[in-house]
């Protein structure tokens, strides 16, 4: 029997540690190719690349692996690995490890859970992964034992299609991590501040900064799960109707 063909990629780009940490953790469970940026692109959400080329360059940063850097998004580069270079699609795609918190409404601007939605458009059992720590040297093991028993689940599990997987773990050591948990998704929102500068010229620039301010005290809030030491498992999808509105919308005079 084949091995499972495993498609590794990120938004923080191909030399990032948690993106090694990943292929070291997911190797053991089948075939691994790595598309991932050639440079950090964090924060592009689903953006793809349609006003200039993108360009593939096949790499060696990864030892006995086969790997390639995209000039584009982290969306462009499971685009790129399902139509130019696999003779088959993925049988799983995992993203990450990202550096830094996806939890909550962060879920919307990030390119590790973009490249993990794009897989579930293509209908590939595809997750997720971030770290809550943004620091370049941070601690990955803790990460790789949840990684390692996710892979274990989606090898016998069957996955709903159409829907993808959004892990967050714990800033902890592996003996302080309580486990993996079914969470929903937390409401959480940005209070967002501009840091005013002036160039060498006089001229206005800014930099995005903010807080990040927890409102959901539900037990079952990936916010609140990852603040107890556990990894959050969200299912999330692509389909962003809100059905709930639909027989409301009805009653309109339209």
């Amino acid at each position: 029997m084949e091995k499972p063909l495993i498609l590794v990629t990120n938004d923080d780009g191909v030399n990032a540690k948690g993106i090694r940490s990943l292929v070291e953790a997911v190797q053991e469970f089948g075939d691994v190719v790595v598309v991932a940026p050639d440079s950090p692109q964090s924060g592009m959400g689903h953006a793809i690349t349609v006003n200039k080329p993108l360009r593939l360059t096949a790499s060696t940063v990864f030892e006995g692996i086969e790997a390639y850097t995209c000039t584009g998004t982290p969306v462009d580069c499971v685009k790129l690995a399902i139509y130019e270079i696999f003779k088959r699609k993925p049988d799983i795609l995992v993203s990450g490890i990202n550096h830094g918190d996806n939890s909550s409404s962060n879920v919307l601007y990030s390119g590790t859970m973009s490249a993990a939605v794009e897989g579930a458009m293509e209908s590939i059992p595809s997750v997720g992964f971030s770290l809550l720590d943004h620091g370049s040297d941070a601690d990955f093991t803790t990460s790789k034992v949840v990684v390692k028993k996710m892979m274990q689940q989606l090898l016998t599990q069957k996955f709903p299609l159409g829907t993808c997987l959004n892990v967050n773990i714990p800033n902890c050591s592996v003996e302080e991590l309580k486990g993996l948990k079914i969470c929903r998704q937390g409401k959480a929102h940005w209070e967002d501040r501009f840091d005013k500068r002036l160039d060498q010229f006089g001229k206005p620039y800014y930099w995005l900064t903010g807080e990040f301010k927890k409102v959901d005290k539900g037990s079952e809030a990936d916010t609140l799960a990852l603040d107890q030491n556990w990894a959050s498992v969200v299912p999330i999808q692509y389909d962003m109707t809100a059905h709930h509105l639909i027989p409301e919308l009805t009653e309109w005079d339209l």
